[in-house]
């Protein structure tokens, strides 16, 4: 089993990548393999709504990594979202990501390209908007038939300048918590579809 995470924030091993690398800790315990894509220093183009990925399981348009990310979407058991938190919501470039994911989904919705994949969402946070952002990667899961994880508490930890999250002794434990509940979920619904 494996677990993609997409790290949306523009800095580069900071404070969200931190928050992932804490879920991974968690599902690496399990035997869970990982892999973290991030989009730090990388451009995302936005959904063109020109319809064209209809029929063909993924967007046409290759100027950027969005092919390569989302085929990785499509071989993982479970997707592992986080993003800062920039101006009460997702980055920018979560935001276009998600978006053509979605259309590309809808557009091949008989395919169900993301259906029954486990899904859950980390957000590192100055102060507010955590659960705007939250909220805007857990409906990406719930419209494309996805299995959403939970924790203990909302998967939020609070710091600014990198490293500063890990000084939330409660975010952490919460990110922890997530990590072994989508371990658990991977688990189940891997024995259910053995079994």
């Amino acid at each position: 089993m494996k677990v993609l995470a997409i790290n949306g924030s523009a800095r580069k091993d900071g404070n969200t990548a931190l928050l992932i690398n804490t879920v991974f800790e968690e599902l690496h315990r399990e035997g869970i393999e990982t892999e973290m894509v991030q989009l730090s220093g990388k451009v995302i183009e936005p959904c063109k709504a020109c319809w064209a990925c209809g029929g063909k399981g993924t967007c046409v348009h290759k100027k950027d990594l969005f092919q390569e990310i989302y085929e990785k979407m499509i071989q993982a058991d479970g997707i592992l979202l986080g993003s800062p938190v920039y101006t009460a919501n997702i980055s920018a470039n979560m935001q276009a990501f998600l978006e053509r994911a979605s259309v590309v989904a809808d557009m091949n919705r008989s395919e169900d390209l993301l259906r029954h994949k486990v899904g859950a969402a980390v957000t590192a946070a100055r102060r507010g908007g955590a659960l705007n952002t939250l909220d805007a990667m857990n409906h990406f899961f719930m419209l494309q038939n996805m299995f959403l994880v939970g924790s203990s508490y909302w998967p939020v930890a609070y710091g600014r300048l990198p490293g500063e999250v890990q000084e939330d002794r409660e975010g952490i434990e919460t990110m922890k918590n997530l990590g072994r509940n989508m371990a658990y979920l991977m688990k189940a619904l891997k024995e259910r579809r053995d079994g």
